[in-house]
Parts: structure tokens; sequence; C-alpha cells
């Protein structure tokens, strides 16, 4: 018996030396693995967030009377322009792209009543018609020219801020802010919500969308998220929009859409879609972007429901409720926004689900800021 124990014992080291070896043997193992996964890895490794565009801002904004304008007319693609020279003529001629545009019917001469009572030899009418006095332009004339649609032109760098409510895990207040800054054909969007202190909050994420401006809208080429939250580490999404495909946070590629916005974009897009198309923004409309997440690119739909009176610090300020048609999953952020015809379209009011315990509600708490022209 106590030869066996002390055999046994007298064994252990070279037990205790194969099972080192074996050990070492797995990490080694793992180590290779994990080294080419780390490579796999190393071209989804996310990038610093981008600098932030820094503007002054310098007025408010003032509640205007909306006016309709117009996008500026794109030309039409060399390939349709061959098309059309090489097809038979057609009995009514297609009018182009910018005939598009309502234009105010130019009224027909009225004949004067004079000359209807006592008509003269057709030979003197010429001298007639060059002694009797010019019309003076009739009011309707003047206003058909006044409320002609203008052309469409960017706004300046305009910083909205927001004071937040809503559940996190309970009852939360905080802040937020959503800045469009303009750098000649560049843009920026940051979207900042913070629950919480400013200086020590429990939770914030930052949104930041970056791309050109075109006639068509935003046409985003970044999109980066950076979540924070209390004794957790910082989660990073990052997002590259090339022209020919959206690269997901997770390395994939899917086909770019035409006017495929991101989480940040998609609210200035539709600021500029509904003062460009002001007839989209009425009860019953919709209006269909497509949309890249994180994960994934689809359309959204986003249905234009009653218009609310919102009752801000700086007065009561009319703003149609604009949803998006889908429910919350997977962790999306689905904004619900109040969108005001008369502050330029901007959203006042931005209600922001992730699931049915986790929301936010945005109210704005001064005039938009504009920084200087």
């Amino acid at each position: 018996m106590d030869a066996r124990l002390t055999g046994r014992l007298r064994a252990t080291p070279r037990r205790r030396a194969a099972l080192l070896t074996l050990v070492l043997g797995v990490l080694a193992v793992h180590g290779c693995v994990t080294r080419q996964l780390a490579d796999r890895m190393g071209a989804f490794s996310v990038a610093p967030m981008p600098q932030r565009l820094q503007v002054a801002y310098v007025r408010e904004l003032q509640p205007t009377v909306p006016v309709a304008v117009v996008p500026a007319p794109k030309p039409p693609p060399k390939r349709v322009a061959r098309a059309a020279a090489a097809a038979p003529a057609l009995p009514s001629p297609v009018e182009p792209a910018a005939s598009a545009v309502p234009v105010e019917p130019v009224p027909e001469p009225v004949p004067e009543v004079v000359a209807a009572a006592e008509p003269e030899p057709v030979a003197s009418a010429p001298a007639a018609a060059a002694s009797a006095p010019l019309p003076e332009p009739s009011p309707v004339a003047v206003d058909g020219a006044a409320s002609a649609p203008a052309a469409f032109e960017w706004p300046g760098s305009t910083r909205l801020s927001y004071v937040l409510t809503g559940n996190f895990r309970g009852h939360v207040d905080g802040e937020a802010q959503v800045e469009w800054i303009r750098d000649g054909n560049r843009y920026q969007v940051n979207v900042d919500v913070v629950i919480g202190l400013s200086f020590a909050p429990t939770a914030s994420r930052r949104l930041t969308s970056e791309g050109q401006l075109t006639a068509d809208g935003l046409y985003p080429t970044r999109y980066d998220q950076l979540t924070h939250v209390m004794l957790r580490d910082d989660q990073r999404v990052s997002m590259q929009l090339l022209p020919d495909a959206v690269v997901l946070a997770n390395g994939q590629r899917r086909i770019r859409w035409p006017g495929v916005q991101d989480t940040a974009s998609q609210f200035v897009q539709l600021t500029w879609l509904f003062t460009t198309q002001p007839q989209k923004l009425r009860t019953g409309e919709s209006v269909e972007i497509p949309l890249a997440l994180p994960f994934r690119v689809e359309p959204w739909t986003y249905d234009v429901l009653e218009e609310e009176t919102l009752y801000t610090d700086f007065g009561e300020v009319p703003a149609f409720r604009v949803k998006p048609r889908r429910q919350p999953r997977g962790g999306d952020l689905i904004p619900e926004m109040w969108i005001a015809p008369s502050m330029r379209y901007l959203p006042l009011r931005i209600r922001i689900h992730q699931d049915a315990d986790t929301w936010v509600d945005l109210m704005i708490k001064r005039k938009p800021e504009l920084a200087a022209s």
C-alpha cells in the first residue's frame, strides 16, 4: 500500500510535465488560431471616430412661412440622350425634366373695351395700339411671380438642442443635439445623446455621418457610432459607403442602393426631401428611403401622420408627425419625428425606440442655432 502510494508520488512530476506539455500545445494551437482570426479581422478594424468639424453659432432661426423650392435640374444621362436621338419622332414631343415643375400659366391678353365698342379701320389699328397707355400689372400676375418656386440652396451649419426624457433601466433624463455642418460640398451630421449628467453620463451615444452634397440630396461615404455605458467597455461601429457597395460593420459588402442614407443622415435627407417636395408632408402621404444599418441595407417607408401642435419654450409650432412603418428589432434605432414646415422642415421633436423598454424622447429646448453665413 505504501509502495503503491510512493510510486504515485514519484510519478507525479512526470505527469505534471506531460500535463504542462499538453497545455502548452493547446495554447500554441489556440494562439495560432487567434492570430489567424486577428489577421482576418484586421480588415474590419474600426478606425478612430472622425474629428468633429468646429462651427461657431451666432444667431437663432426665426419661424417663417415655408416657401416652395425646387432642386437644381440634373442633366440627362448621355445614353438617354442617344436613345432619344435614335427614336422615331413622336406625335407629341416629350417635355424635358425641368418642365415637371409647375409653372404659372401666362394670362391671355384682354382686348380693350374701347376698341371693341368703337372699331376703327384696320389700317389705323397699329396707331391706336401704339398710342394706348400700357396697362398696370395685375395683382394676380405679381402674386404668381412672387410664389414661383425658388431654386434650392443647402442651408448653412445648424444645431438643434433637445431636452431628453426616456426609459433606460428606469426613468432617465439627459440632453441631446443634432448638428448639421456644411463645408462647401462636404457635410457632417453629428447626433449626440447623453443620459444623465453631461460630465459623467450613465450612457451616451454619438452618431456621425460624413459625405457629399448632390442634386439627389446627401451622399454618405462613412458612418460611425460610439456607445458608452457606465462600467462597460465602449462599443464602436463603423461603415464605409463606397460608390458601388456598402461595407457593413462586420466587413460584409452589400449593393449600394441609389439614395441610400445612414442612421444619422436620414434626418437631414428628410428635411431636404420635404423642402423640395412639400406636397409629400401631408397626412396620408409616405416616402421611402433606403437605409444602411450597421449590419444590413433595406428600404424604410416613412408615413406622414397627423399634424400636431408642439408646445415649445419659444411658442406653439405646428409640426407633422413622421413615423417609420416598422417595429424595433435586433437593436435597431427607430426614430419618430415631428417636422415643422415653419422651421425649415427641421425635426423639433424626435422619439427614438430601441425596444419596448428602451426609448428616449427629445424635445427642442430652444430655437435652432445658425452659423455665420
